[in-house]
């Protein structure tokens, strides 16, 4: 009865910490989703230069997409006409990271881990982007429709991502700007009240965004997020620090957690909260990072389909590029807490002591009212 006490206390604490993070990830991802058009990804990732690869890695790095959900928009990215380097690159660099993931990230792991985090998961994208470019294999992608099926079928539920219309050049007899309603003066050319319109077609998407975010987003995560909460909670609560604290840091421990990362599907936040229990076990946080690299950027139907579409040597390189950066900044990263003497046990969930209890407990609600939409749905 007390194990049982202390872990549900254990649970609720965890749930408050990372709630209000969560909450700010996710609106930040909306407004995310719905601001950068696919159409401006696919004119800056066409070439399969270094500079296309960073780009990819940078601009996917924020989009709030599993590993799964980020199939159909990089595919999208390649029939439009990615480079290969450039969608691995972004395939990687998408699914490890996100705005919401690093804001969990710093509520439950810290400043130092939520800053380490984004930082590798770019670097491994750009690595595995530019192990790709050197293969010659060539591939077609006449298959990419019936790859939407596929991927949607035997993953996560996801949207493949709309791609948005050029706007077409106006050749009326005044200048105009997208989406501006105009008003026609005495002399038959408009003019336009921008302004008002601008602010109100933001808020418009600004709402679209934030619907998204706790509905189809918040849908995404919540199976592992669960997950990921309640093995965090029965960490702290059931096992010994000392057991991991022997055997959770060096090379051993991190390509065990390079194994169980790979095929296992888990999304960036959700993977946080079971990083979390894996350090306040003992677990070095090198360690935790390898798995909070390895876990959301690989799963089986991930593999599958990369070898599929963009060919063996680039499904191996992906591979080489995800553990080897993965176990080499996992090395840095226990290397520089140990070298800086940072205390990472006082960091875990540090954003509790910036977040008032009646915030934490408006958020801890708002996601569990999301949770109840989406289970009635569904």
């Amino acid at each position: 009865m007390d194990l049982l006490h202390a872990y549900i206390t254990n649970l609720l604490e965890l749930s408050l910490a990372g709630a209000p993070w969560l909450v700010l990830g996710l609106i930040i991802g909306g407004l995310i989703h719905v601001l950068i058009p696919m159409s401006f990804l696919e004119r800056h990732l066409g070439d399969d230069g270094f500079a296309a690869i960073v780009k990819a890695a940078l601009l996917g790095a924020p989009l709030p997409l599993c590993s799964c959900g980020v199939i159909p928009a990089a595919m999208g990215l390649r029939k439009a006409g990615a480079s290969k380097p450039a969608t691995i690159s972004f395939l990687v660099s998408t699914p490890e990271t996100g705005v919401d993931s690093v804001s969990i990230t710093y509520a439950l792991l810290g400043p130092f881990m939520a800053i380490v985090r984004p930082i590798a998961a770019i670097t491994s994208a750009i690595v595995a982007g530019l192990l790709v470019g050197k293969t010659k294999e060539t591939t077609s992608y006449d298959e990419t429709e019936d790859l939407f099926t596929e991927v949607t079928s035997s993953c996560c539920p996801s949207t493949p991502v709309a791609q948005e219309s050029v706007l077409e050049t106006d050749l009326s007899c005044c200048p105009s700007k997208p989406d501006v309603v105009k008003e026609s003066d005495a002399n038959g050319c408009s003019t336009d009240n921008s302004e008002t319109v601008g602010i109100f077609g933001f808020a418009q998407k600004a709402i679209e965004g934030i619907r998204y975010s706790f509905t189809e987003l918040f849908a995404m995560l919540l199976f592992w997020l669960c997950v990921g909460m309640l093995f965090a909670a029965a960490v702290k609560t059931f096992v010994p620090t000392s057991f991991l604290v022997e055997w959770g840091s060096g090379l051993p421990a991190m390509l065990v957690m390079v194994v169980i990362g790979i095929p296992m599907y888990v999304c960036a936040t959700a993977s946080t909260p079971i990083a979390a229990g894996f350090m306040l076990a003992g677990v070095s946080p090198g360690t935790a990072l390898v798995f909070l690299m390895a876990g959301p950027a690989t799963n089986i139907s991930t593999l599958g389909i990369i070898g599929k579409e963009l060919g063996k040597k680039s499904l191996i390189a992906y591979l080489a590029g995800v553990a080897i950066v993965a176990i080499l900044a996992g090395l840095i990263t226990d290397y520089l807490v140990s070298k800086l003497d940072i205390d990472i046990q006082g960091q875990l969930q540090a954003g509790t002591e910036m977040v008032p209890l009646w915030l934490a407990i408006t958020s801890l609600i708002i996601l569990c009212s999301a949770a109840a939409w989406s289970f009635k749905k569904h």
